[in-house]
């Protein structure tokens, strides 16, 4: 891991965390959020820090004999009907499909409603880690446009070229080439900046 790391992240900053399997980025969010401990250094938070957390293992909290319906009323008891039908449907949820169970969602759906359970209330501060898996081309272009819209802090995990570009305005690339250089390098630009930069996309990145 990256012993020499120190980062400050910044009010209103994007940062994607680029890198090759195994340079640590999963891990370096994880620490970030809390879930882990790191082995030495410390994480420190701001005083006024909310976060909303997004792994793959953050599919797990949903309760999949619960519908989509049954689960937002779980989570937010004081909103009306219509505010909870209105979140679903701002991701893609008819109302007929809000009387699914959950245990029958695809993960493209599960990540839905993950992500809207997160943003009925934003948090100012999202570590997200690999939120495009399972999305299809229509789901990923509406939560890019939904997170363009976010006015808080965000640090992310992602091999798609088009979250890259459309929402980091910096850069933070873990293990180089090689994957195993234990010198991170911070860009101070955007994604885009960055393979302007370098000549090339990040490792990994697809469309």
């Amino acid at each position: 891991m990256h012993a020499d790391l120190s980062l400050t992240i910044l009010r209103g900053e994007r940062w994607c965390v680029m890198g090759k399997n195994g340079a640590g980025k999963s891990t370096l969010l994880k620490m970030v959020s809390g879930a882990l401990e790191p082995d030495s250094g410390a994480v420190k938070l701001g005083a006024s820090l909310q976060m909303g957390y997004f792994s793959q293992q953050a599919l797990d909290v949903l309760d999949a004999n619960l519908t989509i319906e049954e689960q937002l009323e779980k989570d937010f008891p004081h909103e009306s009907i219509g505010a909870r039908r209105s979140l679903a449907g701002a991701f893609q949820f008819s109302q007929d499909e809000t009387d699914k169970k959950i245990r029958a969602l695809s993960g493209g759906e599960k990540t839905r409603l993950v992500m809207a359970r997160m943003l009925l209330h934003p948090p100012n501060f999202l570590v997200l880690d690999e939120p495009t898996n399972h999305l299809d081309l229509a789901t990923k272009e509406m939560l890019i446009e939904c997170l363009k819209n976010f006015e808080g802090t965000m640090l992310f995990v992602s091999h798609d070229r088009e979250f890259l570009r459309g929402l980091s305005n910096r850069v933070l690339e873990l293990g180089g080439d090689t994957g195993t250089d234990t010198h991170a390098h911070a860009y101070p630009g955007s994604y885009i900046e960055y393979v302007a930069r370098t000549g090339h996309e990040a490792p990994g990145v697809h469309s």
